[in-house]
């Protein structure tokens, strides 16, 4: 069975008009979503020493995610402020990390031995762990990275060889233009997946060169946020854990059903996929990233 970690931010996302704030962020998100799924999922993070460090760390810890690797420090927690537009939700304000962005994730040896025990390891633009990642790479089998829509050039130049999945967020950017920024990520020396969520307009990923699109299981949100993050998680656990059994049979086999690694691949791809659209949509019926919002 696989094992996941989310390495990096953490936040609670405040919803300033009912004053109530959810568990959240990127690293965060991809460990708790697996753990839905029953997969074994750990969080290797900073946490702060106020209410809602507390809110955070309570919750994941009850719901089985793995936090023995993280770090507490005195100070806030890192918050988002949110307003909620017809279901979708919009960031007004930040404290951009508040102790994660003071104290940055500095990996030690045990930390190296913690984390080669992991399938994928997801971390984010968000998380301060650029200096980081080769020590990552040298340890993990699979590297996955969110970039939001905020990476420019320079940032993917300094990060893509580091990993194997890139994930963009392209909100309404033309595809011809999404397009040259996923070939762009791949040319930068990202390995292996790209993956670029469009909201409404659904996903653009392309895998080893070759691109897929999937269009979007459309809902009436309650709350979107989340909705990328779950479709990568869901995305990534399902191809990742199919494509452990991929082998090209011995030509003494025959050529009847799937018998090589790109056609198993394919339909892994277009599965994930499939499921992955499936399940970001029933994300957005949920409060927040994942519920168990509290008052502040």
């Amino acid at each position: 069975m696989l094992r996941v970690l989310g390495l990096g931010d953490n936040v609670v996302d405040k919803y300033m008009h009912i004053r109530t704030m959810y568990p959240g962020g990127n690293a965060l998100n991809f460990a708790v979503y697996a753990k839905m799924f029953g997969i074994e999922a750990g969080y290797l993070g900073i946490f702060g020493d106020d209410e809602a460090a507390a809110h955070v760390c309570d919750t994941v810890r009850n719901i089985g995610v793995d936090l023995s690797h993280c770090r507490f420090y005195r100070g806030e927690n890192g918050y988002a402020e949110v307003r909620l537009d017809n279901g979708d939700r919009v960031f007004i304000g930040s404290n951009k990390g508040g102790v994660s962005k003071e104290h940055s994730l500095q990996l030690t040896e045990l930390d190296k031995d913690y984390i080669s025990k992991f399938d994928i390891v997801h971390t984010s633009i968000f998380s301060y762990v650029e200096n980081e990642l080769p020590l990552i790479r040298a340890v993990s089998p699979f590297v996955s990275m969110d970039f939001s829509d905020r990476a420019d050039e320079e940032y993917l130049k300094q990060c893509s060889p580091y990993i194997d999945c890139a994930s963009i967020s392209c909100g309404d950017m033309e595809e011809n233009e999404i397009r040259r920024q996923m070939i762009r990520i791949k040319e930068f020396g990202c390995k292996h997946i790209v993956i670029a969520t469009r909201g409404a307009a659904g996903a653009l990923v392309m895998v080893d060169g070759h691109f897929y699109e999937q269009s979007p299981c459309l809902v009436e949100a309650v709350d979107t946020m989340g909705a990328g993050d779950s479709f990568i998680t869901c995305f990534l656990i399902n191809y990742v854990d199919a494509m452990k059994d991929a082998r090209d049979f011995p030509l003494a086999s025959g050529t009847k059903g799937i018998t090589t690694v790109t056609g198993y691949q394919e339909l892994a791809v277009k599965s994930g996929l499939y499921r992955a659209a499936v399940y970001s949509a029933g994300n957005c019926q949920k409060d927040g990233s994942f519920g168990f919002g509290k008052v502040f």
